[in-house]
């Protein structure tokens, strides 16, 4: 019998329906007992979510099974059905429960179910971690719209508990908890059968990729295309292959070993479907792109983010080596909020795979791959491939003086040359490129019409693509158990919708005015009271203040003038603009080391803010960066106010507000100024809505506010974190922090604080 049970064939196109539709509260249930209004009956409207999905877990004799099951959101309550309920009314919900303030949704990464592979999402509570359970998703995208309707779904069970209606039922309603099982000893015993053709199901995972429509909504946790920092890359064009623009960064930044090459090319496809195919190992598909790394074969998977495969090629398709080549190297990839993906391929060891007999072992160059959707009028959907390597200066500075054609037969080349093999092989299938909707927002009466979300904006991305960036427990209803062999062969696809968005085209303003630190105080601090003089010399933290610009271990307050923040206009025409002064002052920056998870720093008795000093401060920000790691780091900044908060500025309401008003402003710009380009790829210069990406815990106490950021809680930043602290001892990296603005009054946006930590040695960190 095969340890993972085959689900039963999916119905055509279900791994890729994902609904949303707009109904008011009262009206009637989906099916009979789907989900109730998200409102309370107070005619607010709630926004429904509902698609396929599989459904992960172990049964209650330790069977693992994947089921494919169709997932409904409304307001907070969800259901869980075989069938699409939307086809069948009155159909029982098998799972039913709300979501509460406790649940947290972790996204796994990629994993292989049937020898498929999915997306995984784990929910769990996060005061009781055996309540949890897992869902899968065909496309990383499609798993990430699920977590913004779980996050919906939790902003709408605080907005019921601020408005402390039906506090009774609100207690009762079950929480989350997908794992739960009842006993069932007997029917296993008299079902023997059943269970044992559970695993004569079909081999393959079935499902479709979850194609993305090009007017979809773009989320805005990140900004457009050229990202929210400068870099110091400088792209020049070199020269034209199949249509694909080759380039070198001639600012040669540092922190690199070679010089940068990269390619780009626009592809018929959205980006869910050209992340799948690159990552794909089917050598028969990957034969109709790709010349050099076509022949590739898992070694490891490392997690859910990262894996290392095994490759070799035969020299005679580049006519330079004799002897056939093998080689290893490790991909790790990101999806990032803004939807664009990243991967990076570097060459490694690995005892499993020696250097084969009859072939010699080289090594690949080092290269990322960035695959980004771009904004047409058009209807077929579009993204912007780019593929960044690192070569030899000196086999470069050759070719450049010589012009050989001998680059054209090189490892290099032929990695650029993906670009090209990827678009011709999209053209050549266009069954590949369709672009059919999977977010279907409609009304009541089936009227297109736009959701906007409360935690995020409409933002397009930038069409200039080649821009040169400067430097809780569900009960069961129905008779049978959730991991049972089901049959969902009537279950079918939604109809398709209509999606109306705005088409305006996201632009950084380049000579925009520049907003003053006075401007923004007058908004945002009481301005009739005198300052206190805050001077950072009276306050010392466990890593020092840098004494000049190259003080390695140390930290300084950079001004915000590399940052884009949203400008007065953002509104209507999304311009940016360069960010002014900070308006909160750094005082002091704390490096400790700690065996389990340090919450609540500024509640220790040698805290910085409990000193005499401190207290005399109006208000401190303190933000506390938990890195996981072994041992644990935690990095502590504190922000000063010289002037009391205005109560009733967007700062203010930040400070007093709730978590998931918190949540959903907290947002941070990362900027690596100095170290390996890999790293730089891998943290990006994209603004981060931090509660939406990790878990952050606040605390609210006197004259502070403290926001534990705990980087663990996610196992993408935990990825990108590891990466990170493999070259930290090297890097030069900016932080700039604010609360993202989403209404005209709180316009133009202003930095809060910044800091630039340069190279910190994580040997240095204190014990507490």
């Amino acid at each position: 019998m095969a340890t993972v049970a085959a689900k039963p064939p999916a119905p055509p196109g279900a791994g890729d329906v994902f609904e949303v539709e707009l109904s008011e509260a009262g009206s009637p249930d989906l099916g009979s007992r789907s989900s109730g209004s998200g409102s309370g009956g107070s005619g607010r409207s709630a926004a429904e979510y509902s698609g396929w999905v599989y459904h992960l877990g172990v049964n209650s004799i330790g069977h693992e099974y994947c089921h494919l099951r169709f997932l409904v959101i409304r307001g907070r309550t969800v259901a869980m059905y075989k069938r699409d309920p939307h086809n069948h009314p009155g159909l029982e919900p098998i799972r039913k429960g709300a979501v509460g303030h406790t649940l947290m949704v972790e996204e796994l990464g990629r994993r292989r179910v049937n020898h498929g592979d999915v997306y995984v999402l784990r929910l769990c509570n996060r005061l009781d971690q055996t309540k949890k359970g897992e869902i899968a998703c065909a496309t990383p995208g499609e798993a990430r719209k699920w977590i913004e309707a779980f996050e919906q779904a939790k902003q709408q069970a605080d907005h019921d508990l601020m408005r402390g209606v039906s506090w009774n039922r609100l207690q009762n309603e079950n929480e989350i908890n997908l794992d739960g099982h009842r006993p069932r000893v007997r029917r296993y015993a008299q079902g023997l059968g059943k269970l044992v053709r559970i695993g004569k199901g079909p081999e393959m995972l079935l499902r479709q990729s979850s194609d993305l429509r090009n007017q979809e909504r773009v989320n805005t946790n990140f900004g457009g295309d050229t990202g929210d920092a400068f870099e110091a890359h400088e792209w020049r064009y070199v020269r034209t292959f199949n249509g694909i623009r080759i380039f070198e960064d001639i600012a040669n930044p540092k922190g690199g070993k070679g010089i940068l090459l990269k390619s780009v090319g626009v592809v018929g496809a959205n980006p869910d479907t050209v992340f799948e195919v690159v990552l794909n190992l089917d050598k028969h598909k990957r034969y109709e792109w790709d010349m050099l790394t076509a022949d590739l074969e898992l070694v490891e998977t490392i997690d859910g983010y990262c894996d290392v495969v095994y490759g070799t090629y035969e020299p005679k398709y580049l006519n330079w080596w004799k002897e056939k080549k093998d080689f290893v190297f490790s991909r790790q990839w990101f999806r990032g909020q803004d939807g664009a993906y990243t991967i990076l391929q570097s060459p490694i060891g690995h005892n499993k795979r020696p250097p084969k007999h009859g072939c010699k072992r080289t090594k690949i160059n080092p290269s990322t791959w960035e695959i980004r959707r771009l904004n047409t009028s058009g209807s077929s959907p579009k993204c912007v491939v780019t593929l960044m390597l690192e070569i030899s200066p000196s086999f470069w500075g050759r070719w450049k003086r010589r012009h050989s054609s001998n680059f054209d037969k090189s490892i290099p080349f032929a990695l650029l040359s993906q670009v090209a093999g990827l678009r011709e092989y999209f053209a050549a299938n266009p069954a590949l490129t369709s672009d059919l909707p999977s977010t279907v927002v409609k009304s009541k009466a089936s009227e297109p019409l736009i959701i906007q979300s409360e935690l995020e904006d409409s933002e397009p991305g930038d069409e200039f693509y080649d821009a040169l960036a400067r430097g809780e427990s569900f009960e069961d209803e129905d008779s049978d158990d959730d991991d049972d062999d089901d049959d969902d062969d009537d279950a079918t696809t939604p109809k398709a919708g209509k999606v109306k968005l705005k088409n305006v085209s996201w632009a950084i303003a380049g000579l925009a005015l520049k907003k003053t630190k006075a401007l923004v105080e007058t908004s945002e601090l009481v301005t009739d009271s005198s300052p206190v003089t805050v001077d950072p010399s009276h306050f010392h933290g466990t890593l020092r203040r840098a004494k000049s610009e190259n003080d390695p271990n140390s930290w300084s307050a950079p001004g915000g003038g590399k940052f884009m923040i949203r400008g007065k206009t953002y509104l209507t025409d999304y311009t940016k603009v360069v960010g002014g002064d900070p308006l909160l002052k750094l005082i002091a920056v704390d490096w400790f080391k700690v065996d389990e998870r340090f919450d609540s720093v500024a509640l220790h008795p040698k805290s910085l803010v409990q000193s005499e000093a401190a207290k005399k401060i109006p208000f401190i920000l303190v933000i506390n960066l938990q890195v996981p790691a072994k041992p644990n780091y935690n990095l502590v900044m504190y922000y000063a106010a010289e002037r009391p908060v205005n109560k009733d500025s967007l700062l203010g309401r930040f400070i007093d507000g709730t978590d998931a008003f918190r949540d959903a402003r907290f947002k941070l710009i990362p900027s690596i100024v100095e170290g390996y380009w890999m790293v730089k790829r891998a943290v990006g210069t994209k603004a981060c809505l931090l509660g939406k990406a990790v878990t952050c815990n606040y605390l609210r106490q006197d004259n502070f506010l403290e926001i534990d950021v705990d980087i663990g809680s996610s196992s993408v930043a935990r990825s990108i974190i590891g990466l990170v602290l493999g070259y930290v001892t090297s890097i030069v990296v900016d932080l700039a922090i604010l609360i993202e603005a989403k209404e005209e009054k709180e316009l133009p946006e202003y930095i809060l604080g910044t800091v630039r930590l340069n190279r910190v040695n994580p040997d240095s960190a204190v014990s507490i």
